[in-house]
Order: C-alpha cells, then structure tokens, then sequence
C-alpha cells in the first residue's frame, strides 16, 4: 500500500457546499468530520459546511444523482432496493484511498499504510488484501512528457569524450638534470594531479649532473622512490615503490641510478629479478653508464646453490641478477634460490628488491576456477620475508587487469588503515567502479609520490591496420580445411560411440580436438598474412628503411617432431598445420582396444584355475585391466559366480563340519566336494551320475563344465568381432592420415619468411627456437640445422643476431615474445643502423602486456625516426577473436597504468569479450535456436522476405553443430539445436570456434554478432548507462567557485581530497548562433537542410528553438541549443525532421532562442514543478559542477554510499570528469559530485576545513 499521501485538491469556487438538513436530496455522512450532511439532487462533488473538506458522493448514492440529472421531468425517482445499514453512507475523501468492505459493499475511506480495520457501517473487521490493492487504485492522470527534455538529458548523461589523450612532460617539482633525449609525454588525467613536495636530497646528485648519464626525468624517479623509501605502511613493513614508465623510456638506467644512491648510503647488495637471463648484459651496461663500474654483477643462474657469501663462492656484495624462474627454482637436493636469496640477504635487510617487468608475477589472484601462478606467489613469499626491504616495482604493463595487482603489497591500497581490509575488497570495488575507477587508481598513486608514469611520444610513428585479404589459393585451402576438420568430428563421434564405458577418455580426446582446432586455424590465418607482410617489408626496404616482423610462436615443437621422423634433410618446408593434424589423429583417434588372440587348446581345468583366480580388476591374463570392456552375457554371469566364490572363500569358517547343498546333510568338510568355480560343497554320491572315482586337485561340477565350453566358444567369436572392428578402425585411421598428407596446407610461416626474404643470410632472427630448416644452396630441398655456430652459444645466439641487426649487417629482423623482451632494436643514435623502422605485427600477442611489449622494441630513447607500426589483419571475422583478447587488456591497460584508458592503442573496435559483447552473444544465440526475434536484420538478409531471414537461420543453426556450439536435443519427440548455458555468454569460444568454418559463413556469423553488438553499445550510450572513462566537462565560461574544501588529507604522504566547486555557462547568445551559421553558409559549407528549427510538440505553451547544420558526415547535423551549446551527438535528417520543424521566420526564431536561453539560467528544462527542484540541471544554461579532486580511495565508501541515494539513474555511478577553467586553464580530474549529493558527501566525512592560500 503507497506511503504518501496526496495533496488534497485545491477548491474549485462553484463547488455546493452541503447542509446538515434534511429536506430532500441524498443524505451522506462527511468523510471528515462525520456528519450527516443532505446532498442537492443532481449534485455528485461538494465541500462540508463545517470542516470544509471537498469530496465526492460514494458510487450507490452517485447513480441516484446522475438519474437525477439525465431525467428531470420524469418524476420521482425510484427507491433503492433497502440496504443491510442504518447509516448513511460516507462521502469520497480523495485523500484516502477508497476500498469496498467484504461485508456490506459500502465504499470506505481508507488511510494509506492502514492494513487492519473495522467497517463503520457494519462494524465487522477487516484486513486489505495488498495484492489485490491494485484494482481500486485508479492510474495518475499521465504525465506530459518533454522529448527534448529527455534527449538533452541523455546528451548530459554521455558526456563530452575527453579530449587530448596526452601531454607534454617536465617534472613538476624538480629541476635537476639536462632534458630527456626524446620527447616523453604523460597522460593529460595524471597530467592534472601533482606529486608531493620532493624532499629527499640525493647522495650522487653531483655526480649525475658531471656525467649527464640521467635526464631530470630519471632524476626525479631516484628523488621519489628514495624519498617514499623512508616511509613504512601502517602494517609495518617498509613502502615500496612503482616505475611505470612506457618502453623505451629508460628504466633500466633509472634502476642503475638507484643501486648506486643506495651503494653510496652504505646498502651494499641488491637484487634484480628480471624476464631473461641475458638482460644482466644490459643491466650491467647501464651500471657503467651511471658511474657504477665498481659494482660486481653476478648471474645467480650461473652459481651452484651453497650459500653465496660462503667461502667457496665469495659474494659478499654487489647486484645479485636473476630471472622470475630462477625465483622458484630447487635443485635436486630441496634446496631453493628463494631459501639461497633470503639467507644472502639477512633478517634485517634493507638493500633494494627490483622486480623488472614485474608484469612477470601477474596471476596471484587468478580469475574464478584457476590457480595463482608459482611466480606471483614466489614474488609475495620474498616480500613478506624481507618487511624492510626497499622494493621497486618496474614495468610498462605492470597491470593489465586490476587483479594484477596483487602482487603490489607496498603500494599500501589495502589492508591497515585504508578503506579496504583485503585485496579482494580492493578489487571488487574498482571492478564496480568500472574504467573511471580503474584511472583513479592511478592518479591516487601518483598524489601519494609512490608512481611515475611517463611515455615516449609516439609523435611521428605511424599506426596502421593492414586489412590482407585471403588470396583465391588460400581462400580455397582454408575452405577445405574447415571442411575437412568438420568431417574429422564426425568420425571421432562415431569411432567414440563404440567406447561407451570409456567416457573419461572421450572427454580427453574432445579437449585435445578443439585445442588442436584453434592452434591449426591460429597457423592458418598467420600463413594468410605472409604474402602481405613479404610484400609489405619489401616495400619498406626499397624505400631504404628497415622491417622488423612480430609474432608469438615460431612453430618449434611441430618442425621438431617432423625432423625427428622424417631425417634432416627435407624436399620442402614443414607446413606446420598438417604436423599439428598428423600428430592430433596419430595419438588422439579413438581405436577400440587390440583384443587378446584366441587361446589354443587350453585344458578346461586351467581355464577353469584362470577364471577361478580372476577378480574384478584382474584379467584372465593375469593383467589388471584398465577400463570394462563389453563383454557376452555368458561373460557376466561367470564374473558373478567368482565374486560369489571369492565371497565364500572370504567368509569360509575353520569349523570341521559343512552343509551338502544337495541334501542339505551335515557332513564332516573333508568328505564332500569343492566345486573350483562356483564353489558349492557337494556329496559325491548326490550327484547325477554319482562321481565314483577319488578326486585329486580342482574339480568343477557338470553345469560349471557345460559353461566352461560355452564360454571358450563364444569367447572366439566374441575375439573374432573385436578383431574385425579393430582392424576397421585402423584402416579407417590410416585412411584419414593419407587424406592430411594429401591436403594442400601453408608453411611454417616463420620459415616461409625468412626464405622469402632472403634467408638466414639476410634476416636476423631472435626467437626462442633452437634450430631451423634453411634451403639448400641449389634450392632443392631443406635441411635442419642449429641457429647457433660454433662460436656462438645458443644463449648468446639471439644478442648476436641483434647485434647484426644495429649493425646494418641484416636489415630484418624477425622477434618473437620469447627471444626478444627486453631488447632495444630501435633507429638508436649510437648504432650504425638508423634506418627507420617497419614494425609488422604478423600475430597478436596473447595479452596486451605483451602487445606493448613488443611495439616498444622499436620504439625506445634515443632514436633517430620513430617507428612504422603495421597490424595485420586477415579478413576473417574470428581472426578478430586475438585482437578483442589484446583490446580488452589495452583498455584497461591504459586505464590502469597510465591514468587514462585511451593511452592504449587504437584497438577498441575489436573488443568484443565485455559486457555488451557477452549480451549481443546471447541475443543472437536466441535468435539463431528460435527463442528469440533477432534484434537485427542478418546480414545479406532484408526484412520484406522473411524467407531470406529463415534460410539464414538455418544456414547459421548448420554452422554451430559443426563447431560443436550448437548440439542437438530431443524437445517434444522432434531434434532441435541448444546451447549449452556455459557457451551462451563466452565470446571468447565463439570468436575461436567459428575460425573453423568456411570464411563466407563466418564472415556472415561474425557480422551478425557485431551488428547486434553496435546496436546495444549505441543503445546503451543513448540511456546514458555507458562507461565512457574520463569525461570532459565543456561550456563556454568554467570558473571556480569559492574557496575549494579539504575533505580528508592522507597522514603518510599529506596528500588530500578537495571539493571543488564550478560555475558553468554554458548557453549560445543568439548573435553567436547567427554568426554561426552565416559562417557556414559564406564558406559555401551549408546545405538546404541548414537554420533554425522549434520543435514539433509544445510544453508549457512554449516550443524548443534549435540551430541543425549538416556535419562532415554526410546526412547527420550537428545540434545547438540555446541552453547548453553544441551537442555531442549528431542527428540523422529523418530523426530532425520527425521531431523539429523550420521555423517559418527569423524574427520567430529569433524570440524563441532568446526566450529559451533567458529562462534557462533560472530552472531546468523540465519547468518550475521539476520533482528535483534547484537540484536538477537538464538543461539548465548557468549551473554549478562539484568535482571531488585529489585522493579518491581513502574516501571511497563514503562517496559510493552518498551516490547510491540518487534518485537520477546516470547520478548513481561513479563518473570521472576532467574540468578546465576557462580564465586561468586550471585542469582538475576528480569524481563528478551530483548537486544533491554534496551535502551527504560532507556529512559522512569526518570534518572539513577551507584550503589556505599558499603565500
């Protein structure tokens, strides 16, 4: 039942008031002070003479008057039928709610939230039956709604998209050191947040400033990372510290700085945990470079694991290198480099603990189902051991994810004195808070001096993705392929229906199947790139730059295992695909188990003996068998008998005496017979014939011999069957084996390239591979060889191979994740080889971690061009599935470690695996099973031929079963496809799965998915609910309001949150508006569509005045409102005209703008009687912006708590805004504040206090 009551409507001049007589009219008792009042004939509504309330005459006495009225020369009127009470009937109070009583009828005036009651007219007790409440409420008058109202508020709700992503970089607070060699930008989000004030004095300063080794950048890190070293965190351990600049920008020699601060302190070890074991090449490099030279660095892989300080190894100081495997190595003896570290170190130790790349430790809080990794717990166990240890996090992807940041325990963002007790409170919270939060993160971190985060420009590199479609060769294998794989279901399916008992197995072989599946498709679309990619890199070498190709897999493992089956020397390169084919059927197709052969003349009693001995798990062999085999009836029964046996055995007394199971005598045991096989105790004389002779060893009863020869004879045929259906199975098998050998597959792709570009000779490769297939000179045949010579030692290889690269010895390079972290092969300075590089991606990375990884190879300090970056892609559409992996960490990549999600690279459009992706899956998975009409048209369909649409449908429904998506289910006695509900919402699986089918129906698959895709992100921006990051804040005038107001301040680093408060103008004048478009129409831009508009539908007796002109894009129009200026949106021409009209003067216009502009700066567009009153701001021209700036997590819950209160939906979230003033350009970043929050904002915090001016 409602809570609130209605305002009573106020009273109309001409209502009657009634009079307490009783001469003639209807008699009614007042609903407010209870007298009986006499009501004029006709009269239905009046006000009480006494109590002045106004209301209505009750239903039963309301047909009397209408009568009444309609018939007013007819006489008198009839009598009512007489009613069950003496009372007269109360008057309608449109303040209570009006319900019948159960009992006598009459119409009751009942008092909202009321439940339990007593009828006045015939005193029984009653109770409101609230689900049946709502058929006595009448429906409120609806409401007039204003359309422009609610399209302005949505524009509000979506906000401006931020603007510059970056900002030229200079440390704020430091001056020391000469400039960095490159340009280096900072997100313009961290860009508005100001570190603490630097007051750590650096031990080496003169030092650095003779050498010039370090730029004031690089500087300012040692100040900060020193500085936040003297802090502890409230539980105890020493704070650590995060270097989370982009590649390239120098943090290797940022680390050799601080080794050397600390050397000078006195702090005389440290350890350096990096990605690769050659990387302590570079690290000591940058030792020298900063004057270091007198520090020892020792490879830990190198030494034996006694103690290091021993006598016997000797390292008492200096930079111990090792690698994150070698932090969770053991030798053979149990002892560990961890225990080996830890001992070196000492319990006190307060020396540095480096984790480069510390990207390397992700996965300590994995996602549901899957287990922490060894090195992210390793990284946590060295951590806890050493709490006064100075530990530097280092990496350009230090956090893909925010549950990668686990590992981050000296940050201090959760635990003792923060606003999460845990790291899972942490995380959930920033997984709510969605990408705004995650940028928050970030910002915080660099408030609190415990962050830097600075990238090399990618002005001058070039970003381009490069669509390489499927030559009519490739086109035409792949084709065959997906076929070919679709048969290979079909017979695994049915050579594992003949291994009923065997489903463990069967589960296995349906894993290896689809792993198999996707990796031979992965080569697949690789292999599809190669022409493009040979033919792009030749196009950079004629232009006199050089090419350096990405990929992740070399195809090792498969040319490994062909050499060793076919030899060394080979008549062509190994197509890596048939291999991964070959290997898959050799070892995973289902084969019935090889049956035993026949027995030869095997006496009956030995058979008997066999079967005696034999128990469940033991065959008659003698072997223990492995999985239940389907065996004859007569098979199961003898199986019974032994257990029986076996049973009575087990429970067989020691007493002398037994039971004839014939006559059922008790007989001495000795003087009856033991059936071997089934066990029974007979007399020799109760048997039929009687057994006369004396017994000597086993002896089986008659019965037990008749089914001894029964089983041997079905046990031959039985052989025989199994036999025929194993050979069957093996020719088939070996059938499908010549069908692989005979199909037409691509190369190696890593092969076919350096062939293609000139071989070893010419392309210098660091990879992870050992050895490759090289042509032979006369360019008949392959042969495999080593990569490394002689003099070179395969852990040397690769840094050689760079080495030939800088040189201009070899001027491609070929890198893949495995040989190349952490290697510098951009146009440097100091190399011979600056030619501008071509950096191609022939494959994504698995992760953007590693995607960024690999661009910053080429894009490093120091260099004479900036890189060419290519991304190719085929035209497949579940290609698309790598790239939507890579784009979803981008984007929170960039969100998390660099404060602004749009510092990743251009990849958005291909991040289907969100939200919205896993809703347009479902959707279509409805829409294809027939539950559901699909929301779009498919494509290539049209909606006036349904026909198209069905047979589309069908075609899809096809393509699912044979990917194993879609599976067939009995529904009410017909086959009819399903999902299975772990598959409705992973896109992940779909992306993959649908790479096996012919590239028209996936194409036409994976344009369906993004069609509905678009339209729930369009959808979605339109309501407002879509998470668009950092939001710019845009109007013609932005000033400061008042004094900001310190709301919380951080004891640790002084740090504070601060309430700013903004004053927005952000209306269009008129004369501006008209200048406006008389621009457009000087410069011969406008169409005929251009000028003022007002709006079709009326509200408040006024129309909304709007300027529309065509934009860029042919058919929209760019918007602008008196009110709040320029859209964001564009509208289509059908949608203009459908809801605006052109004004049919000037002057009319004119009027309406300024009109609509003037009453703007007073109230929002929904009128005076908005429910949210001064609160509301749709629409509003002069409206105040409340941005909480500074420190956001310490204040989290409080923030969070105060916007759930909001009754505006958009209010609810959390929305990150970026303000800048308009007369001073001063930028805050901070969580948006909605007006009606502010003062619940203020409440919950503990005290707050004006910002002083500093002097």
């Amino acid at each position: 039942m409602a809570q609130q009551q209605q305002q009573p409507p106020s009273v109309p001049p001409q209502l009657p008031t009634a009079g307490t007589g009783a001469v003639g009219g209807v008699q009614v008792r007042c609903a407010g002070c209870h007298k009986i009042l006499t009501i004029a004939a006709g009269v239905t509504e009046f006000v009480c003479g006494t109590c002045q309330l106004p209301q209505m005459l009750p239903p039963e006495l309301m047909t009397r008057a209408q009568a009444h009225n309609s018939q007013p020369n007819k006489g008198p009127l009839p009598q009512p039928p007489p009613r069950l009470q003496h009372v007269a009937a109360h008057g309608v109070d449109p303040t209570k709610i009006q319900l019948p009583c159960a009992n006598c009828k009459a119409i009751l005036n009942v008092p909202h939230g009321l439940s339990r009651f007593q009828c006045p007219q015939c005193h029984v007790d009653l109770a409101v039956d609230v689900s049946k409440l709502k058929e006595f409420l009448l429906p409120p008058p609806p409401e007039e709604v204003n359309e422009v109202a609610i399209e302005v508020e949505r524009e509000e709700d979506e906000g401006g998209l931020a603007g510059e992503t970056f900002t030229d970089y200079r440390p704020p607070k430091l001056s020391i050191g000469p400039p960095h060699p490159d340009p280096v930008v900072e997100t313009s989000s961290l860009s508005a947040v100001q570190p603490p004030e630097p007051t750590y004095d650096l031990t080496i300063k003169d030092d650095l400033e003779n050498l010039k080794a370090l730029s004031c950048l690089q500087i300012e890190t040692l100040v900060y990372a020193c500085q936040r070293h003297l802090q502890h965190l409230p539980s105890g351990v020493r704070a650590g510290f995060f270097v989370g600049d982009g590649a390239g920008v120098g943090k290797g020699r940022t680390i050799a700085g601080l080794i050397w601060e600390n050397w000078h302190i006195g702090r005389r070890k440290a350890v350096w945990i990096s990605v690769g074991s050659d990387l302590k090449f570079d690290a000591r490099r940058d030792l020298d470079d900063v004057g270091a030279t007198c520090i020892e660095v020792h490879a830990l892989n190198k030494l034996p694991y006694s103690k290091l300080d021993s006598k016997s190894v000797g390292i008492k100081e200096g930079v111990i290198f090792l690698t994150y495997s070698s932090l969770i190595a053991s030798s053979e003896k149990g002892r560990s480099r961890m225990q080996q570290l830890v001992q070196w170190c000492g319990s006190g130790y307060d020396g540095l603990i480096i984790f480069d790349e510390c990207h390397k430790a992700k996965n300590l809080v994995p996602e549901a189902g899957s287990q922490p990794t060894r090195t992210g717990e390793a990284v946590l166990d060295i951590q806890a051991r050493l709490p006064e240890a100075r530990v530097i996090y280092c990496s350009a992807t230090g956090a893909s994810e925010p549950r990668n940041l686990g590992y981050m325990v000296r940050l201090g963002l959760w635990g003792a004195g923060t606003s999460f007790s845990e790291f899972r409170d942490f995380l959930g919270a920033l997984e709510k808070g969605g990408v705004g939060a995650l940028e928050l993160v970030a910002m915080d971190m660099k408030a609190r001096g415990m962050y830097v985060c600075r990238t090399l420009s990618y002005k001058g590199a070039e970003f381009e993705v490069v669509e390489a479609p499927l030559e009519d060769e490739m086109m035409d294998m792949y084709k065959k392929a997906a076929e070919f794989w679709t048969e290979l279901r079909v017979e695994i399916l049915t050579a594992t229906a003949f291994l009923a008992n065997e489903k463990p197995i069967s589960s296995q072989v349906w894993r290896l199947y689809w792993a198999s599946h996707q990796r031979f498709f992965r080569h697949m679309c690789m292999s599809a790139k190669v022409p493009a990619a040979v033919r792009l890199a030749k196009k950079a070498l004629m232009e006199d730059k050089c090419v350096v190709i990405g990929l992740q897999s070399t195809g090792e493992a498969r040319t490994e295992e062909a050499v060793t089956k076919y030899g060394l020397e080979l008549d062509d390169f190994i197509s890596g695909p048939r291999e991964l084919l070959l290997k898959f059927v050799e070892e995973n197709y289902p084969l019935p188990e090889k049956p035993d052969p026949v027995p030869g003349e095997e006496s009956v009693k030995e058979l008997q003996r066999k079967r005696h001995s034999a128990s469940p798990g033991v065959s008659m062999k003698g072997r223990v068998r492995k999985v239940a085999k389907v065996q004859p009836p007569s098979d199961n029964e003898s199986d019974e008998e032994s257990e029986t046996d076996s049973a009575a055995e087990s429970t067989e007394s020691d007493d002398e005496f037994q039971i004839c199971e014939i006559c059922n005598a008790e007989t001495e045991r000795k003087k009856l017979l033991h059936c071997s096989c089934c066990g029974q105790l007979v007399h020799a004389e109760c048997l039929i014939p009687p057994v006369i002779d004396e017994v000597s060893g086993d002896w089986a009863c008659h019965s037990c011999k008749e089914k001894t020869d029964e089983y041997l004879q079905q046990r031959e045929r039985y052989i025989a069957e199994l036999k025929k259906r194993y050979e069957a199975a093996v020719e088939r098998k070996s059938k499908i084996l010549g069908i692989i050998r005979s199909l037409d597959l691509p190369n190696n792709p890593l092969d076919d390239l350096i062939d293609q570009l000139g071989g070893p000779d010419k392309v210098a490769e660091m990879t992870g591979r050992r050895g490759m297939l090289v042509r032979a000179s006369n360019g008949k045949g392959v042969t495999y060889q080593a990569r490394n010579t002689k003099e070179i030692s395969m852990e040397m290889v690769n840094m050689h191979e760079k080495q030939l690269f800088m040189d201009g010895k070899k001027i491609v390079a070929i890198i893949s994740e495995a040989g190349s972290a952490g290697v510098s092969l951009q146009a440097d300075r100091r190399a011979a080889n600056q030619k501008r590089r071509v950096h191609l991606t022939l494959e994504l990375p698995w992760s953007a971690d590693r995607a960024i990884q690999q661009f910053g190879r080429t894009h490093r300090s120091n260099q004479a061009s900036a890189p060419e970056y290519r991304l190719l892609f085929t035209d497949l559409g579940g290609e698309r599935r790598f790239a939507s992996i890579v784009a979803k960490r981008l984007e929170s990549l960039g969100a998390l470690t660099q404060g602004d999600r749009r510092a990743g690279l251009s990849l958005s459009a291909y991040n289907y695996d969100s939200a919205y992706g896993k809703k347009a899956l479902i959707l279509m998975y409805r829409g294809i099973m027939e539950q559901e009409i699909l929301p779009v048209v498919p494509p290539g369909c049209s909606s006036e031929d349904p026909e198209t649409i069905q047979d589309f449908i069908v075609e899809a429904r096809a393509a699912l079963v044979f990917v194993g998506i879609m599976r067939d289910a009995k529904d009410s006695g017909k086959l009819s496809g399903r999902v299975a509900d772990s598959d409705m919402h992973d896109v992940g699986r779909f992306l993959n799965r649908i790479l096996g089918l012919p590239p028209k129906v996936q194409n036409r698959l994976f344009e369906l998915f993004v069609s509905i895709l678009d339209l729930l992100v369009h959808n979605a921006r339109i309501e407002g609910n879509l998470d668009s990051g950092i939001v710019d804040m845009k109007a013609n005038i932005i000033e400061l309001q008042g004094t900001p107001k310190t709301v919380y301040v951080d004891q640790m680093s002084g740090a504070s949150t601060v309430l700013f408060t903004f004053t927005l103008d952000r209306g269009i004048t008129w004369e501006s508006a008209s200048t406006m478009l008389e621009g457009k129409q000087e410069e011969g831009l406008s169409s005929a569509n251009d000028g003022f508009y007002e709006s079709r539908r009326e509200w408040m007796g006024r129309r909304h005045t709007i300027l529309a002109f065509e934009s860029s894009t042919s058919g929209l129009y760019k918007i602008v409102r008196p009110a709040v200026g320029e859209s964001m949106r564009e509208m289509p021409l059908a949608e203009l005209k459908g809801k605006y009209r052109k004004t049919s003067s000037l002057e009319k216009a004119r009027s309406g703008w300024k009109d609509e502009y003037e009453v703007s700066s007073k109230q929002c567009m929904h009128g005076p009687k908005c429910k949210l009153g001064n609160f509301c701001t749709v629409g509003r021209r002069l409206q105040e912006v409340n941005v909480l700036g500074g420190l956001i997590l310490p204040v989290w819950g409080t923030i969070e708590k105060a916007l759930s209160k909001q009754s505006r939906q958009s209010h609810k979230r959390l929305r990150v805004v970026r303000i800048e003033t308009t007369t001073d350009n001063q930028r805050i970043v901070g969580l948006f504040v909605p007006n009606a929050a502010v003062e619940s904002v203020l409440q919950d915090f503990a005290w707050v206090q004006e910002i002083e001016d500093s002097p």
